[in-house]
């Protein structure tokens, strides 16, 4: 096939972190620009095409799992293993916030599109809405019951829409802080959802294989469409909302809805795909594979729709073809509180409760020309898709000069919502606050009149279970440290075992996997039944020892019991401890193997873990 004819390929492949790449996100204003997340607990920025990091931003104290840009992309916010926000301003290369209060990871993260808040997901099952310049989580909304993939703000700001684990996608609206509704039609982990750019219509993706159409007026499903074999690991609408584009390990699908339509199949072997977005006609598409990053590009002028004939445009209306609203609709909220001043820009916010931390938080600018370029243009609308600013579409790597801008699929359409919409409408910021959050927050709200001893009955109410729980689990750490004081750790280790509970045994295997002298044939043959049932965790960090001390065990011990077991004793004498030995070794090897069952099934899966599960795979393999 000729070049010209060429209707995706790859940009490039770089390597993005000094360990594996845990997240990243492409901008969506310009499409140019790339953040990514490491096992390096670094944040690293990227332009689109260019191989080399533009800057460097450290600070966080465990690695990153998400990452996500404003809308303008001047500010970026970026979630930690340990459940740490922190948020930098990329015009001034520093460091503007950070926020904590997960209890794990940081999965999922978005920016209002008009105030100072961010939403961030966890798989601590919950979801927080921050506000930036209160410098603290004003709600928390619970109702998931696994980890939170992906939430977005609605275009207008009002809801946020989160996807999750346990295979629902929930509607929460900021103003009451409740569940507006509960989406329930996947049957499988939903990875990815994105709001029609034009009318009330949300798109969600699937490890089910399927996309599925919400109207958001009435809250159903208007469609639900398969697309190409294997999971939907992330979605995006056309600009002008004529398509979705899904993204699987190995192709983009197009795909319509009202009727559900697979409008076109573009093959892409970008395998780990992250993030997709759209602009100068072409679809920009970034995957990666342990420290590397690569970059993709499907020409849309070779895609139906949007190369072939396209769906009629909507009339110069808010309605669309379907008659749905558009978010334009909303009714406007009248404020009297202006944009933000001037004397009081986001980067002059006070300091955080934590300065330890953010002395920590640096910024290295490693390509002045680029990071000047991108970061710091006289206005922010130069890189906006809206802007009249020239920029090139990406040319397939064997074609020597750039290829003609392709033109819109159809020039003389209007666009439902304008070249505005990025833009604050004077919406009044309090409107969107809980009002449970207001009185916390220093709203206008008043204080109700409560005694102290009701106000700490009330704060207290709804955390007796969890107090019992963790009285219980203090109490039997307490007996294993008295026994551990005692001299004999073997006992205070059979006694954590005994007192049937997970979170104890994990606490005494991380200070075993602390001090690997303390390891023994004996305390292998106690533990190991103890960590296969471990593996079978809903708790990620008890999966995350539990491997360490494998690991621990494998290298310590792993010859001596393939030795061993090997190596039967010898009949024609008695040799008291080589048999003890022995049969130490052969316990041990049976419970391996048992183990390496279960190792093997979880290796062959995807997941942010399954490297970890192949390494001890391979450790495994040792004792054959």
């Amino acid at each position: 096939m000729a070049a010209s004819g060429k209707r995706s390929w790859k940009l490039q492949e770089f390597v993005a972190h000094g360990g594996k790449v845990n997240c990243l996100a492409l901008g969506r204003a310009s499409g140019r620009v790339m953040v990514t997340g490491g096992e390096d607990k670094k944040v690293n920025m990227w332009a689109v095409g260019k191989p080399n990091c533009i800057m460097s931003l450290s600070g966080h104290t465990s690695p990153v799992e998400s990452v996500r840009f404003g809308h303008a992309e001047e500010i970026v916010v970026a979630g930690s293993l340990s459940g740490a926000l922190k948020l930098w301003d990329l015009e001034l290369a520093k460091i503007v916030r950070t926020l904590t209060g997960h209890k794990a990871s940081v999965k999922s993260l978005d920016l209002h599109p008009y105030g100072e808040f961010v939403a961030s997901g966890s798989t601590d099952t919950n979801i927080k809405l921050w506000d930036i310049r209160r410098k603290g989580c004003i709600f928390t909304y619970k109702g998931h019951t696994n980890g939170v993939n992906t939430i977005r703000f609605s275009p207008d700001g009002r809801w946020i829409a989160s996807a999750s684990e346990d295979s629902t996608v929930k509607i929460w609206d900021l103003t009451a802080g409740k569940l507006l509704t509960d989406l329930r039609q996947h049957s499988a982990s939903v990875t990815c959802l994105e709001f029609h750019p034009n009318e009330f219509l949300m798109a969600t993706g699937s490890l089910d294989g399927t996309a599925k159409f919400w109207d958001l007026e009435a809250f159903h499903m208007v469609d639900s469409v398969e697309a190409d074999a294997g999971g939907i690991r992330c979605i995006c609408f056309h600009p002008d909302g004529q398509c979705l584009y899904a993204g699987n390990s190995d192709c983009c699908t197009v795909l319509g809805w009202e009727p559900g339509t697979k409008f076109d199949s573009v093959p892409v072997s970008w395998g780990n795909i992250e993030s997709i977005t759209v602009g100068q006609n072409q679809l920009i598409g970034a995957s990666t594979n342990q420290s590397n990053v690569s970059t993709y590009v499907v020409d849309l002028s070779k895609t139906k729709p949007i190369g072939g004939s396209a769906p009629n445009q909507p009339s110069q209306t808010p309605l669309s073809s379907s008659g749905r609203k558009s978010f334009a609709e909303r009714p406007p909220t009248q404020s009297t509180k202006q944009a933000k001043p001037k004397e009081e820009p986001l980067e002059h916010a006070q300091p955080e409760e934590d300065p330890a931390e953010d002395d920590t938080s640096t910024a290295d600018i490693q390509n002045e020309a680029d990071y000047r370029e991108i970061f710091q243009p006289k206005s922010r609308k130069a890189i906006d898709r809206d802007s009249n600013k020239k920029v090139e579409p990406f040319s397939p790597p064997d074609e020597g000069v750039h290829a003609t801008k392709p033109s819109s699929a159809n020039p003389g359409a209007t666009k439902v919502i304008p070249a505005s919409r990025h833009e604050p409408a004077g919406l009044n910021m309090d409107d969107f606050l809980p009002k449970q959050a207001q009185n916390a927050a220093g709203g206008v709200a008043k204080k109700p009149n409560v005694s102290e001893i009701d106000a700490l009955n009330l704060i207290g109410r709804g955390h007796d279970s969890m107090m019992a729980v963790m009285s219980s689990r203090q109490r039997n750490l307490q007996i294993v440290r008295a026994l551990w004081t005692g001299g004999n750790i073997k006992t205070a280790v059979d006694s954590a075992i005994g007192m049937n509970d997970q979170a104890v045994v994990v606490d005494v295997l991380n200070i075993l996997c602390a001090k690997s002298n303390l390891w023994s044939l004996d305390m292998c043959a106690l533990l190991l039944p103890q960590l296969k049932d471990l593996l079978g965790s809903k708790y990620e960090n008890y999966v995350q020892t539990t491997c360490m001390s494998l690991r621990t065990i494998l290298k310590n011990f792993g010859p001596v019991i393939k030795s061993n077991v090997t190596a039967a004793p010898a009949g024609g004498g008695v040799d008291i401890s080589r048999e003890e030995r022995y049969q130490k070794c052969n316990t041990c090897y049976g419970y391996l193997m048992a183990i390496r069952a279960v190792i093997d099934k979880k290796a062959s899966t995807s997941g942010k873990m399954s490297s970890t599960f192949r390494e001890i795979q391979l450790l495994l393999g040792t004792l054959d």
